[in-house]
C-alpha cells in the first residue's frame, strides 16, 4: 500500500507484510508521518519515541507568561518529603534530551472531525455504555498471563461495586476513596473520567491474630492518611477499639470511635510497622479505570466502559535515604544526556527503579481491553516516576478529601475548589489564572467561555461560586464529541502517537522545540506547589 494511502486513511492497522517490513525501515520521523498500530509496532520490535515519558502537555506553548508546568514540576523545598527530584526548573524552559526536541506526539496534529461526524450519537453512546471489563481476566487466564490479573468483581458498575464507605463489595480488600482530580488532564471537559482504588497488604487488613478485620483496616487507612497529610489526627467511619485492642482516638477507653490519633506504628496484624511520612507499606497496591466521559442525560457520570485499566504494585519499601539516591541517579542520567529506561519484567510490568511496578491495559480497535505493548506502558512512567510533584509516585490518594468524609467512590458533586496546601485560593481558579485556560494547550474553548472574562482574565466570581463539578465537567455536546475522537483513536490503536482526545489540532502546541529560541517564564511566573490540598 503506498504512504499516501495510508496517511489518506489514517494509517490505522496493520496493513499486510509488506508494509510491515516497510515499518522494519523507516525512521522515527517517517514512522510518525505513516502513523502504524501500537501493536504492529510491538510485533517488528520497534521503539518509537525514545522519550515517551514526556507526555504531551510538556509541549505546550508557554509565550512566557503561561505555567501549566507548575502542577507536575514542584519548586518547594521539604527536606524530610521523600521525592528528590526538585524539578521546579522544568517550570521556566523546556529542558528536554535531543531527541524530545520533536514532538512525537504526532495525534496533536490530526484533523478528526470528518471521522467524529460520521459517528451518531446514539452509537457512541451505546458503545461507552458497554462493558469492556469482565471479559479481561478470563481472556487473561485463557492466554496463561503471568502478571496481576483484575480481581475485583463488578468494577465497571462503579459506585455500585463498593460499599458506602467504599469497601468492595466482593471482598477482594480493594478500597475506593473521594478525591479531586489533578488539573486537568483527568478533568471531565478535557476527555476523560476516572476513579483510583487503593489495597492494603493483608496484614494491614487483619487484626492482630489474622482474622480479617474491619476495624483494623479503617484504623490503618486512617493512619497512612495521617501519614501523607502531615496530621496529628484524622476522622474515620466508626471503628470498635476494643475489637482491635488499641485506644486509636488516646480518650483513655476502647470505645467504638471516628477519630484516630497519630502514633508510631500501624495496627492489628501491621502493628509491627512503622508509619513513614508520605511513603505507603510495602505490598500497597492502586488499580486506576481510566473511562470514556459518561452521560446519564445532561449529567456527567463514570461510564461502564473504560479507556484504560491502570495496576500499580509497591514492590521495594525503599527508605527516604535510598530514595535520595535514586532521585540523585536520575539527575545524573539526565546530566549525562542518557535516555530514560525502565526494566519490562515482561506480564508483571515495567520496574520504574523506584520501588513500583507498573502495568496497563487498553482498548483493542473492537473495544476490548488488551495488555499494553512495552512502549505503552513506558509512556505512564513520565507522570509516575521522574516527576517532582508526585507523593511516593502517586497523585490520587494524597489528594483524598480529608477524614471519613472522604471514604467512599469519587464524587465531586458539591465538593468545593479548595487550596492546594500554602495556597490562599481555590486550586481550580489558581490554575485557570495560571494557565490561562481550562487545560494546558488553552484549547478548550467551552471553558474559557464559561470561567473567563473576554479580556482573558478568570472571572473570579463565578468561578467561586461553583463546586468542582461545575467546574471540571463539560456539557452533554462537547462530552459526545470527546468520546467520539478517543474512539477513532482507539479504532486506529495509534496510542504511540498521542492519547488526547482532540478533533482539530490544538493551536498552542509546539510540534519542534528551538532550544535557542524557545521562549522561557520569568522568576515571576514560577511557582512552589504541592498537589495535596487544604480541606
Amino acid at each position: 500500500m503506498p504512504r499516501t494511502a495510508l496517511i489518506a486513511a489514517g494509517a490505522l492497522m496493520a496493513a499486510g507484510s509488506a508494509f510491515a517490513a516497510d515499518v522494519a525501515q523507516m525512521t522515527s520521523a517517517e514512522l510518525m508521518q505513516a502513523r502504524p498500530s501500537s501493536t504492529e509496532m510491538a510485533k517488528l520490535g520497534r521503539f518509537y519515541n525514545v522519550e515517551g515519558v514526556i507526555p504531551p502537555q510538556c509541549y505546550t506553548s508557554i509565550e512566557a507568561q503561561y505555567n501549566p508546568c507548575y502542577v507536575c514540576h514542584q519548586s518547594y523545598d521539604d527536606a524530610d518529603r521523600p521525592n528528590y527530584m526538585r524539578d521546579g526548573a522544568l517550570q521556566e524552559a523546556y529542558d528536554f534530551s535531543d531527541a524530545a526536541l520533536t514532538n512525537h506526539w504526532a495525534n496533536l496534529f490530526v484533523d478528526r472531525s470528518a471521522q467524529v461526524a460520521a459517528i451518531s450519537d446514539q452509537e457512541i453512546l451505546d458503545y461507552i455504555n458497554t462493558e469492556n471489563y469482565s471479559a479481561l481476566a478470563p481472556a487473561l487466564k485463557a492466554r496463561g498471563w503471568g502478571g496481576y490479573v483484575p480481581d475485583l468483581a463488578d468494577y465497571h458498575l462503579g459506585a455500585a461495586a463498593f460499599d458506602e464507605i467504599g469497601m468492595a463489595k466482593d471482598g477482594s480488600g480493594w478500597l475506593a476513596f473521594n478525591y479531586k482530580p489533578q488539573p486537568s488532564t483527568f478533568w471531565p471537559t478535557n476527555g476523560s473520567t476516572d476513579d483510583v482504588l487503593i489495597r492494603l497488604p493483608g496484614p494491614f487488613r487483619q487484626d492482630a491474630g489474622g482474622a480479617a478485620s474491619r476495624d483494623a483496616y479503617i484504623a490503618n487507612i486512617g493512619l497512612l492518611e495521617i501519614a501523607f497529610q502531615d496530621l496529628e489526627e484524622t476522622t474515620v467511619p466508626p471503628v470498635d477499639e476494643a475489637a482491635l485492642g488499641v485506644d486509636l482516638d488516646g480518650d483513655g477507653a476502647l470505645g467504638v470511635t471516628g477519630v484516630i490519633k497519630r502514633r508510631a506504628t500501624f495496627v492489628g496484624g501491621a502493628a509491627g510497622h512503622a508509619l513513614t511520612r508520605m511513603l505507603y507499606p510495602q505490598g500497597t497496591e492502586f488499580l486506576h479505570s481510566v473511562r470514556y466521559v459518561g452521560l446519564e442525560g445532561d449529567a456527567i457520570v463514570v461510564p461502564p466502559h473504560m479507556k484504560e485499566l491502570r495496576y500499580m504494585r509497591k514492590t521495594v519499601a525503599m527508605t527516604p535515604a535510598e530514595l535520595r539516591t535514586a532521585y540523585g541517579n536520575e539527575a545524573q542520567e539526565k546530566i549525562d544526556g542518557n535516555l530514560p529506561r525502565y526494566i519490562d519484567v515482561g506480564d508483571a510490568g515495567m520496574d520504574t527503579g523506584m520501588g513500583w511496578l507498573m502495568l496497563g491495559f487498553i482498548e483493542d480497535a473492537d473495544g476490548a481491553l488488551r495488555p499494553q505493548t512495552n512502549e505503552e506502558n513506558f509512556f505512564c512512567k513520565g507522570c509516575h516516576t521522574t516527576t517532582g510533584a508526585a507523593v511516593d509516585q502517586t497523585w490520587a490518594f494524597p489528594r483524598k478529601v480529608a477524614g471519613a468524609e472522604g471514604w467512599g467512590y469519587i464524587d465531586y458533586r458539591g465538593m468545593r475548589d479548595v487550596p492546594g496546601k500554602g495556597q490562599q485560593i481555590g486550586e481550580i481558579e489558581q490554575y485557570f489564572a495560571r494557565v490561562g485556560g481550562g487545560d494546558e494547550f488553552r484549547s478548550n474553548t467551552e471553558m474559557l467561555a464559561r470561567w473567563f472574562n473576554a479580556d482573558g482574565s478568570v472571572n473570579v466570581d463565578k468561578v467561586r461560586a461553583a463546586t468542582v463539578y461545575d467546574l471540571i465537567t463539560p456539557s452533554r455536546e462537547r462530552a459526545l464529541v470527546l468520546n467520539k475522537a478517543y474512539r477513532v483513536i482507539a479504532g486506529e490503536q495509534s496510542f504511540l502517537f498521542g492519547r488526547d482526545a482532540t478533533v482539530t489540532p490544538p493551536v498552542n502546541v509546539h510540534s519542534v522545540i528551538d532550544s535557542a529560541t524557545a521562549p522561557t517564564l520569568p522568576r515571576d511566573k514560577q511557582f512552589t506547589h504541592d498537589i495535596r490540598l487544604q480541606w
